[in-house]
């Protein structure tokens, strides 16, 4: 498949948000942009499933997924990075906005779902994305930007300029005896542990 240009792509948020300068880092052969609506067919959830089971429910219920997202403007800003020679996705993360009464009705980013092809891995492409994902949450206006992530990765992150800073606490809710009776598409994405 050719490498599919931005002006073609119906994308989550405008790729303006994302530093010039950070894409002039990436290798000329991988290219840095936000989500977009037929990024099910470039490989989405198998990138997504270095970190844990991406059941793949189906184009059309990922398409939801992506609309719902879009729905809540200015709150979701998923990004991927492409393989230009092959037009499929090697590296995604999300940053999502929280708003607070805290702080002045401050906003917090929260980055999740950090993830890179385990054959493109120790070619930075994690950090990048992560300073991708910082540098839009600094510029919309958020105080901080957070994340949660597995004791392994914590020097990773310390190298790309986070601290740890008290620690996560979790409560599951109890598996569905039916995985079909859940919902396709919920507004809402799942904290994951970053492996890069």
């Amino acid at each position: 498949m050719p490498f599919t240009p931005d002006s073609e792509l119906d994308l989550l948020f405008p790729a303006s948000l994302i530093s010039q300068d950070l894409k002039s880092q990436l290798h000329p052969d991988v290219h840095i942009r936000p989500l977009a609506s037929t990024d099910h067919a470039r490989g989405h959830l198998t990138v997504l499933s270095v970190l844990t089971v991406a059941t793949d429910l189906g184009e059309a219920a990922w398409t939801a997924q992506f609309n719902a997202m879009r729905a809540a403007p200015q709150t979701y800003y998923s990004l991927v990075i492409v393989d230009k020679h092959s037009d499929r996705i090697v590296g995604a993360g999300t940053v999502f906005i929280e708003r607070k009464f805290l702080r002045g009705l401050g906003s917090v980013g929260h980055i999740e779902d950090i993830a890179v092809d385990k054959q493109q891995q120790g070619k930075k492409l994690g950090i990048r994305i992560i300073q991708a994902l910082t540098h839009i949450s600094e510029n919309i206006g958020c105080y901080k930007t957070i994340l949660n992530c597995s004791r392994d990765n914590v020097p990773f992150y310390v190298k790309c300029g986070f601290e740890e800073k008290e620690c996560e606490m979790a409560k599951y809710a109890p598996a569905k005896p039916n995985a079909q009776s859940q919902p396709k598409a919920q507004p809402h994405l799942n904290a994951q542990s970053p492996r890069l």
